[in-house]
């Protein structure tokens, strides 16, 4: 697919409204998920039944900014991201309806904004521009005081600071949120740590949405901590499933290899790159020829997301930030890596054998010398303890204690077998109106709490689960 897919999106298939609108948590969107072209229908709090113990959902724990600003008549200025120079990225709009649209006339060099102005200094994009800004302390800071969050044009109103967070959100930065976690509730995320699914953050904080046909992302900068990095790392190699929350985590990880780092990222993923980090996405459902539709591409592959589109519009599921969210899972496992003994080395049973704990070291034994009990000394063995090798035997460090295997519980490798930019990155939200008779009656409606706002450090949202 050289261009990103194109279909009719329907008007009324596009969610105006969040989930608790109606009444409704964020968790009981529709979940729609993908394992090749085999689609089935869900809902989203069935989420930790879908996933495997020992996969990882890597989320983006960027707390999203008020970040449109009223400069006067006429004029609305959304705020982007700032850049290292301390410069900000903005974009001109001009209100109409409720909401804005592209400045479509020359913009002022300096505007004028609450307590401050912004001075432009050259284009950055055909949108976007690089600006010195002048205003008290620092963009989160101000932005807290005067901004309110950006407002789409298929919404109908203002909507709450709060109901743009993510209930992980703790690191503000971001223009317009990473949705794809909306719908990860308190009550979701205890159930996934009860069935032994990881979850692990990174940074990545969004500029404003690329609503225009066609438009490629631009920089962003990201955070990936050693802790994630490392757990990624650990995942894979037990043959697990690492599953990005969001295009955002993508471009991130991919922009790493899924290393630790920190820094700007200018990825942009399409059918020609190999992904070599994620083996699932959970993201939202994007609009027709969005650039993001070329990263769910080189995921799923065309085949299989032109079926998981089509089914989408067949089910009649809803678009958006506030809409339903898809699953692309990878349609198996990563191989288990080969154990030491089945690629012909020394394992630690095999050291144990040989006596030493450093491998392919020959010990007294090997070199025909005389060992402890030739030499006549009592050994662990003729003392009645416990030796290295009844600890290698027992699979456990902690002499005399039994493990799983010897409790004849199953242990890890029993239990599970052998086994970057059109920013609404991955859309959550209201089922607006539609039957909810295949809902799970076992999962009681509580309330959601969000973020009370701002500035500085943002408060994680406490969800009562």
């Amino acid at each position: 697919m050289t261009a990103t897919l194109d279909f009719l999106l329907p008007g009324d298939l596009e969610a105006r409204e969040p989930a608790e609108a109606h009444g409704q948590r964020r968790d009981e969107v529709r979940l729609l998920v993908s394992r090749g072209v085999a689609v089935s229908h869900h809902r989203f709090r069935e989420l930790p039944r879908l996933l495997e113990p020992g996969d990882l959902l890597v989320v983006n724990n960027s707390a999203t900014l008020p970040a449109a600003l009223d400069a006067g008549p006429g004029l609305v200025v959304h705020v982007s991201t700032e850049r290292e120079d301390g410069s900000w990225l903005v974009e001109p709009r001009r209100p109409t309806g409720g909401t804005t649209a592209p400045f479509d006339r020359p913009a002022p060099r300096v505007i004028a904004i609450p307590e401050g102005t912004l001075t432009l200094r050259e284009r950055f994009t055909d949108r976007l521009w690089v600006a010195d800004a002048d205003v008290p302390g620092t963009m989160v800071d101000y932005l807290a005081r005067h901004g309110r969050p950006i407002r789409y044009s298929y919404t109908d109103r203002d909507w709450p600071l709060e109901t743009y967070q993510n209930s992980y959100s703790v690191r503000p930065g971001s223009a317009e949120m990473p949705s794809a976690g909306r719908p990860l509730t308190g009550r979701v995320l205890a159930e996934l740590a009860g069935r032994g699914v990881l979850v692990a953050p990174i940074t990545l904080h969004t500029g404003v949405a690329s609503a225009e046909v066609d438009e490629p992302p631009y920089p962003e900068w990201f955070d990936i901590p050693q802790s994630t990095a490392e757990l990624i790392r650990h995942v894979h190699a037990a043959g697990g499933r690492v599953i990005a929350v969001g295009t955002t985590v993508v471009r991130a990880l991919e922009s790493t290899g899924g290393a630790a780092g920190t820094g700007w990222t200018d990825l942009v993923i399409g059918p020609e790159h190999r992904i070599r980090v994620v083996d699932g996405l959970l993201t939202g459902l994007h609009e027709p020829r969005a650039s993001h539709l070329r990263m769910l591409t080189a995921i799923a592959g065309e085949e299989a997301l032109r079926a998981a589109y089509a089914e989408a519009l067949r089910g009649r599921y809803l678009w958006h930030e506030f809409g339903d969210v898809h699953l692309i899972l990878s349609d198996a496992r990563r191989p288990e890596p080969a154990r030491a003994r089945d690629r012909g080395e020394p394992g630690t049973r095999d050291q144990s054998e040989l006596g030493t704990g450093d491998r392919g070291k020959p010990t007294a034994r090997d070199r025909d010398e005389p060992t402890a009990r030739d030499r006549g000394k009592p050994t662990a063995r003729d003392r009645d303890e416990p030796d290295t090798r009844d600890q290698s035997e027992l699979g456990t460090g902690d002499r005399g204690k039994p493990t799983a295997r010897d409790r004849d519980e199953p242990g890890t490798r029993d239990r599970r077998g052998s086994g970057a930019h059109h920013r609404r990155d991955g859309d959550a939200g209201g089922a607006q109106g539609r039957d909810e008779a295949a809902q799970d009656a076992g999962h009681e409606s509580r309330d959601d709490a969000g973020h009370a706002g701002l500035p500085g450090e943002l408060d994680v949202v406490q969800e009562r689960l």
